[in-house]
């Protein structure tokens, strides 16, 4: 296992966990803080995450020797942080409702199942529409901070020709040298320390189970799950999903007593782990995955000391990283889906449906993506 460790892989471990937890922990602070959480309790809530990301990215990994990066669930912190008149141990015994479901979902193999039934140039459309947006958020910081930005760019043009497998951890490098440079590292607010976790004893309601615990679990399934699988699939990694989706269900269980809501697979940060970039040899990513589970569980029990260090980083230099690392996974999605004629119609539309972002019945585009190119697929075949 040792001899499978590598810098590229390490690195490309810390830009995941950076891109992911920079990119969306202040829809989690406000979902703790819809809920009147302490500040203990929102620290729980850090702690409990990313010792479930941590534990269940480090272990699948290892276990299945394939990159398995696990994220917790954005669009359902965002369901979280607009609920109005639900007390924080209704939610608790809501997020339990959900970690059940979810533990359901995979033990009886209903999601694999519905997964299995996608083709690939669908799952590869919808890689890469939803890769695309952070590739777009890049371009459009450049004019915020043109020389932050272009000098990352730079630095990966040069690492491609060079040093290709190095290529990341040069933009990295580059961009954290070029902040600190322009005075946009903050590391002097970081106040160092453990994080206690905080136990808060569930109750159940007809009101939370309607209102958090069935949408949670809808919104998980559908907008983080499904392209979840959707990109480990379209990177050529066939992992055992009924049993995964049951690890994070299972973690959700354990870990929503002290604020761990969900749990559910990563796609965007998996992505980064899943690219050359990480390792030329796709047997031996696995341990880019492995190190972010690492990174993660340093993030859980140093909660607040990790928190202010990542937040350090200039918003810029975190959206300039992910859109860059991600242009080769971007590329071979898009190559995987149109190289099929009889499936290209569908696969384009699922690309743009999910490129455009859209939310509808509190269901982000990943999942209506797969709608309009399984309708378009659909109709394509009924033509012949």
């Amino acid at each position: 296992m040792l001899r499978d460790l590598s810098f590229s892989a390490v690195v490309a471990g810390f830009v995941a966990v950076l891109v992911g937890f920079t990119s969306s922990v202040a829809i989690v602070f406000a979902a703790a803080q819809a809920l009147h959480a302490t500040p203990g309790q929102t620290a729980s809530w850090i702690w409990a995450l990313g010792l479930g990301m941590g534990l269940t990215s480090l272990g699948l990994s290892l276990r299945y020797r394939m990159p398995v990066l696990t994220a917790w669930s954005t669009p359902g912190a965002a369901l979280i942080a607009a609920t109005q008149g639900i007390a924080m141990p209704e939610a608790i015994g809501a997020f339990l409702i959900c970690a059940v479901l979810i533990l359901l979902a995979g033990v009886t193999g209903l999601f694999e199942r519905a997964m299995d039934r996608i083709p690939v140039a669908i799952a590869s459309a919808l890689l890469a529409g939803v890769l695309t947006r952070f590739a777009l958020d890049a371009v459009q910081a450049a004019p915020r901070q043109p020389a932050l930005v272009l000098g990352m760019a730079v630095a990966f043009l040069a690492g491609r020709r060079w040093w290709p497998r190095y290529a990341v951890p040069g933009v990295l490098l580059c961009g954290v040298a070029l902040a600190a440079a322009q005075g946009q590292l903050h590391l002097g607010t970081v106040e160092w320390g453990w994080t206690t976790p905080v136990w808060t004893a569930p109750e159940f309601s007809l009101r939370s189970l309607i209102g958090i615990a069935l949408p949670l679990f809808v919104v998980t399934m559908a907008s983080q799950n499904l392209p979840g699988v959707a990109a480990q699939r379209a990177s050529g990694f066939q992992i055992p999903v009924s049993p995964v989706i049951a690890s994070t269900g299972l973690a959700s269980l354990l870990l929503a007593p002290f604020g761990g809501y969900a749990l559910n697979l990563a796609a965007i940060t998996a992505a980064i782990c899943m690219g050359r970039e990480a390792h030329e040899d796709p047997r031996r990513r696995y341990m880019a995955a492995a190190s972010a589970g690492v990174f993660y569980i340093l993030l859980g029990l140093a909660g607040g000391a990790v928190a202010g260090l990542l937040a350090a980083f200039p918003r810029e230099l975190v959206v300039g990283i992910a859109g860059l690392a991600l242009l080769g996974t971007i590329a071979g999605g898009l190559h995987s889906a149109l190289s099929e004629p009889d499936h290209r119609d569908a696969a384009l539309l699922t690309f743009v449906v999910t490129l455009s972002g859209i939310s509808w019945l509190g269901i982000g585009s990943a999942f209506w993506g797969v709608v309009a190119g399984g309708l378009a697929l659909v109709s394509t075949l009924r033509r012949r």
